[in-house]
Formats: C-alpha cells, structure tokens, sequence
C-alpha cells in the first residue's frame, strides 16, 4: 500500500502559477509511476499530466500543455506540478495518484493508477 500526501492548493486568479507537491508516506518513490488527476464540480476525473518512475517519459493532457510542468525529485522524494497561466476552467480537486510501472508506461486513465492522494482544491478566479 502506498499513501500519497498532497500540498499546495489554493486560490489563485486567472493567469497565475500554483505548485502542487505530492509525496508518497513511508516509502520512497522507487519505480512508481505518478500521476495528477483532476476531477472539477459535476464532472468526472480527468488525467492532467504524468511521469514514469525514471522522470523520462511525461505526458499531458492537450488542455494543459505548455501551461503545465510535471517533475519528480527522487532525492527529496517529492512529485511536482507546476501550473502557470491558470484558466478558470482549472478550477478543481487535484489528486496525485501512483502506479507501479517498471516498463516507463504513462497511464492517462483514472483505472491505470492504483494508489491516490486525498485531493487538494485548486480555485482560479477570473
């Protein structure tokens, strides 16, 4: 089991930056893929960007690129995302999710990630 420790919601008007931090607790990030969900009042969770276990591979989902960075620091044992030029249209619960992928596989689905975080609120204001 592994438990995902989310921080760095808040509010924010549109065009500004927010840096989410993720950590896994008790373990270090060894060969978990990880991943930032999202899921926005009345809609379902929706993938936002993901990174495989060596940071090479990341992927992003079209709303976000070039707004959005996903990275990972082994050493500090920290996930980050880091959302520039945020819309109104970001507004939502962010969660970090964990997958074990040894392969260099970024899921982009809610069901390829088995471990998540409790969610932090992100609320862009126009």
């Amino acid at each position: 089991q592994v438990q995902l420790v989310e921080s760095g919601g808040g509010l924010v008007q549109a065009g500004g930056s927010l840096r989410l931090s993720c950590a896994p607790s008790g373990r270090t990030l060894g060969m978990l893929t990880m991943g930032w969900l999202r899921q926005a009042p009345g809609k379902e969770r929706e993938f936002v960007a993901g990174v495989d276990w060596r940071g090479v591979t990341t992927r992003y989902a079209d709303s976000v690129k070039g707004r959005f960075t996903i990275s990972r620091d082994d050493a500090k044992n920290m996930v980050y995302l880091q959302m520039d030029n945020l819309k109104p249209e970001d507004t939502a619960v962010y969660s970090c999710a964990a997958n074990w992928d040894f392969r260099g596989v970024v899921g982009t689905t809610t069901r390829e990630y088995t471990f998540w975080g409790q969610g932090t609120q992100v609320t862009v204001t126009s």
